[in-house]
């Protein structure tokens, strides 16, 4: 029972804590979403030699997502207290917490040693981005000071990227200003150095500011959607709607804002979902199709609830004139009362000036019109006389002018003639007074205007100058690269004539080659037919008429073939066997006392799919049969096996048990010694041309058959296939 009561004590001491923490943790959780949306800018480098890292991911966590660009830089929304995640295959994972949209530059450690450090191009750079965050400083504070800093930047400025973010930069800052004529020309100049899509959809919104509506339209439709981020697709179909709206071609803004509408839902963009929802709303109600825009309307003030205070204020007060517009006072009076009473809270955290629609003065002098025109004086004598004391206390003689007329209005229907005389007099007091302070603000226009064209005309005059400077180095280049254009041409000149030159060698070699193969045939014929003829000859001699005819008849066979081969350098394997069994066969005709042969073709050779120089192998039979065979005492044999090497190669021997090379030169004579063997030495030319020309295609190895008296010749010749 202790025990439990120990366990009930800390649980409630536990569980408040835990409560109180998860409440706090909303709260900052609510506190970020409340903090307005910035466009950071941003760029990944290397730490030591400070280059751009290209195809970074970087991740708003639980948000956005991008990548940079070849030059390391990055566009992405995202508020304060938002972390970026930074991944990238060549360097661990950075997480890094916005605190402003300044620019950051986020350097990481490389993946591989570099050389020396690039300490010039880093500090340029570092100093360029400093100056160009220093108009995005000023920008809303000093215009003349941030175009000094663009001035300045573009003087650092060493390529034409760097060029369009300074124009870029520039630009944004007349938009600003609403100088949209400045905004134009330079959006326009950032382009012509470098195309980006935020330029793009700058420019066209900026025409369509400067009331250049078919400008803008047409730039709008010139941009290529399929590479636009979803953020940048969205603002690209709002964009075009405002500007049809701008025409009040109602059908086409209400279109366009549908297609942003779609992809922002799709896509989880909230602040631009409340933007369309009301500006549909908008374009239905200008249309006349009023419960289309209440539908809307309805929708955007919901969601406009969930955003920050300031931006649901904002979407009241344009609900608010929609149910002005639609003479819906009481609605229009509820929804009023409900922004003076929460305008209080905002006004604690930001200042708000009196351009805003949510100034005090013009909520309660909207309060007392919209009372005036229920006929309710009552109500609507106290709402004026507070808006004409509050734009009294900010300075707002517009309100207090408006406010003023509108009280006497008042008096004259309630019938109290003599307070509006007073309060008439108060308005025509106060109308000179507003007269006199807009012929102040028209001068200070003026001069504001001048010195804004002046600094402009300084950046032109600038960049005027670098262009002629870049003229001249470019003209300088030029010269510099018709030199080398010079001299690589000549070089190519020359390289195309040593290949016609090689080309012409190889052809010439090629046909010397084939006029030595041709002669060494025609000197193969003749030596062939003569050693044959002697052999008829040996015939005719002994009166062997019979057999004579016999051999003359196979040897017409074989000459024919032989003579239909003469012109190839190659031919099937399978006839130049035919030929050997034909020629073989006449030799043992005449030899028949002297030998026996055989011809032996292996099952795993394919014949068909080699090929041979014609007569090659006949030279290297006749002499077995001649120089071998006809001398030994005994009956001989030659055997002629061809056989599978390898799957590319095959092996051709002659073998012979004859009496050997050795013994056969001791016999012969001094006359035959001083002959050398035409037939073998045309076969060895025959040969080197022929793996000069084919690639080593075939291999010659002669040696001794067997260690006997009777040695032997062995004669392998190595085919490859083709």
């Amino acid at each position: 029972m202790k025990q439990l009561l120990t366990y009930s004590l800390l649980l409630l001491l536990f569980f408040p804590s835990e409560i109180l923490s998860a409440q706090q943790r909303e709260d900052a959780i609510e506190k970020r979403k409340a903090a307005p949306l910035f466009t950071i800018r941003g760029s990944v480098r290397e730490s030591d030699t400070y280059k751009p890292i290209s195809k970074v991911n970087i991740e708003v966590n639980g948000g956005a997502y991008t990548r940079t660009d070849l030059d390391g830089s990055f566009l992405i929304q995202a508020r304060k207290g938002d972390e970026l995640v930074i991944r990238h295959k060549d360097f661990e994972t950075v997480y890094y917490t916005i605190q402003s949209n300044e620019r950051i530059t986020v350097e990481v450690e490389p993946a591989k040693e570099k050389l020396q450090t690039e300490t010039t191009f880093k500090r340029d750079i570092k100093r360029f981005n400093s100056l160009i965050d220093s108009v995005t400083k000023y920008k809303k504070l000093d215009v003349e000071k941030s175009i000094s800093f663009v001035g300045e930047a573009l003087s650092q400025s060493n390529s034409k990227k760097q060029n369009a973010e300074a124009y870029l930069v520039l630009a944004e800052v007349y938009m600003h200003w609403k100088q949209y004529d400045l905004a134009v020309a330079n959006f326009r100049v950032s382009l012509e150095n470098v195309e980006t899509n935020h330029a793009k959809l700058g420019l066209a919104k900026a025409y369509g500011l400067n009331k250049n509506y078919q400008e803008s339209i047409d730039t709008y439709n010139a941009i290529n959607k399929k590479i636009l981020s979803n953020y940048q697709l969205v603002a690209l179909y709002e964009g075009l709607g405002d500007t049809y709206f701008s025409i009040k071609n109602y059908d086409a803004s209400i279109e366009a804002y549908q297609q942003g509408l779609t992809i922002a839902n799709k896509h989880l963009i909230k602040p631009k979902i409340v933007d369309l929802n009301s500006k549909i709303a908008q374009g239905y109600n200008s249309s006349g199709k009023v419960d289309k825009a209440e539908t809307f309307f309805g929708n955007s003030l919901g969601l406009a609830e969930k955003e920050t205070k300031k931006r649901a204020l904002e979407e009241k007060v344009t609900v608010a004139d929609f149910q002005n517009t639609n003479r819906n006072y009481s609605e229009e009076i509820q929804l009023r009362k409900e922004i003076v009473e929460d305008v209080k809270d905002v006004q604690r955290d930001s200042v708000i000036v009196n351009e805003s629609p949510l100034t005090l003065q013009k909520q309660n002098y909207k309060i007392g019109n919209a009372y005036f025109l229920q006929k309710d004086y009552a109500n609507a004598i106290p709402y004026l006389e507070k808006s004409i004391e509050e734009a009294e206390a900010n300075q707002d003689l517009v309100v207090k002018k408006d406010a003023t007329k509108k009280l006497s209005d008042v008096y004259v229907d309630a019938g109290d003639f003599e307070k509006a005389k007073a309060t008439f007099e108060s308005y025509k007091n106060t109308v000179d007074e507003l007269y006199i302070k807009r012929e102040q603000e028209l001068s200070q226009a003026d001069r504001f205007r001048r010195n804004i064209i002046q600094q402009q005309n300084r950046i032109t005059s600038l960049e005027s100058d670098r262009e002629l400077t870049t003229s001249l180095a470019s003209e300088r280049d030029k010269n510099q690269q018709l030199i080398i254009y010079s001299l690589v041409t000549g070089l190519i000149l020359l390289l195309i004539m040593a290949f016609f030159m090689f080309k012409y060698i190889k052809q010439q070699r090629l046909a010397n080659n084939l006029l030595a193969l041709k002669s060494l045939r025609s000197q193969m014929n003749p030596h062939f037919i003569f050693n044959a003829l002697n052999s008829v000859n040996s015939f005719i001699a002994n009166n062997d008429e019979r057999t004579a005819n016999k051999y003359l008849s196979d040897f017409s066979h074989l000459m024919r073939a032989v003579l239909e081969n003469s012109e190839e350098d190659f031919i099937p394997l399978e006839k130049e066997i035919d030929l050997l069994d034909l020629y073989t066969k006449l030799e043992h005709f005449r030899f028949q006392d002297k030998f026996d042969y055989s011809i032996i073709v292996n099952e795993d050779v394919a014949v068909t799919e080699y090929q041979i120089p014609p007569m090659l192998l006949q030279p290297y039979i006749e002499n077995a049969v001649w120089h071998g065979l006809r001398y030994k005492t005994e009956k001989g044999h030659l055997k002629i096996t061809i056989a599978k090497k390898s799957e590319t190669e095959i092996t051709i021997t002659v073998a012979d048990d004859g009496i050997g090379r050795t013994r056969s030169k001791e016999l012969k004579t001094s006359h035959q010694l001083k002959q050398k063997s035409k037939g073998m030495g045309n076969i060895k030319k025959r040969v080197a041309i022929l793996n000069n020309m084919y690639k080593d295609k075939v291999d010659v190895f002669i040696d001794d058959y067997q260690d006997a008296e009777d040695a032997g010749t062995k004669v392998v010749v190595t085919l490859k296939k083709d």
